[in-house]
């Protein structure tokens, strides 16, 4: 049986990561795990729901990132140097990634031995998404496979298992900030990837509002200009 570091970065998401973890518990108590929650220092009190958790979860843990500059992938990246597997899901804390697919993405990840399982979204359906964020989600997708190679259709997507090598191998040639570390990785390794969608619904952000600003779309477009010009 293989063993999973499930990596969920958070900001002020006090009201739903019990939630959250319950549901990671429920659906994975036949696996072999551990959860690690690296927050960027909320101001909501989700350290007392981290202490809560951690009296009754012994397969939960936490850190607290307290630089200034709030970052997505920088927390990933953190939590990956702290896990202790060699394979890795990566999942967001507010309740749009349905644990219910835990157990057919790990399934179907060491059945077909990929190097990433991508969950997907549809978009010929706005679900999970506000319009703009699903209209931004078309622009950007479009824009990566108008130049750079298609590798899954959903690079945006924060849900997905992986192999940790992956990261060790290409941490130099990562971007390493903003909020799309999917995207980063894939498009900064040289080797030829076994990369796989696996489809599912995306369900509505769940008490807290998005994260999308200018600054972060920024980013996303810094990143996609990067891997364009080392192509």
């Amino acid at each position: 049986m293989k063993s999973f570091s499930i990596i969920i970065p958070t900001y002020n998401e006090k009201k739903n990561i019990s939630i959250l973890i319950h549901k990671i518990s429920k659906f994975l108590n036949k696996e072999n795990y551990e959860i690690i929650v690296v927050d960027d220092n909320s101001l909501d009190g989700s350290l007392n729901e981290f202490y809560k958790i951690k009296k009754i979860n012994k397969k939960f843990s936490f850190f607290i990132r307290k630089e200034k500059v709030r970052d997505l992938s920088k927390s990933i990246l953190y939590g990956i140097e702290k896990s202790k597997y060699n394979n890795l899901i990566i999942m967001d804390g507010d309740l749009q990634h349905n644990p219910k697919y835990l157990p057919l993405l790990i399934k179907t990840f060491v059945k077909k031995n990929y190097d990433i399982l991508v969950a997907v979204r549809s978009f010929k359906k706005r679900s999970g998404l506000s319009n703009i964020r699903f209209l931004l989600s078309l622009l950007l997708i479009t824009l990566i496979n108008l130049f750079l190679d298609k590798k899954t259709s959903d690079p945006m997507s924060g849900f997905f298992v992986i192999k940790k090598n992956l990261f060790n191998k290409n941490k130099k040639k990562l971007y390493s900030k903003g909020f799309k570390i999917l995207f980063d990785i894939m498009y900064s390794s040289n080797k030829d990837l076994r990369i796989a969608d696996y489809p599912i619904k995306f369900d509505f952000r769940k008490n807290n509002k998005s994260k999308m600003s200018l600054k972060v779309l920024l980013h996303i477009f810094l990143l996609i200009l990067q891997k364009i010009v080392i192509k």
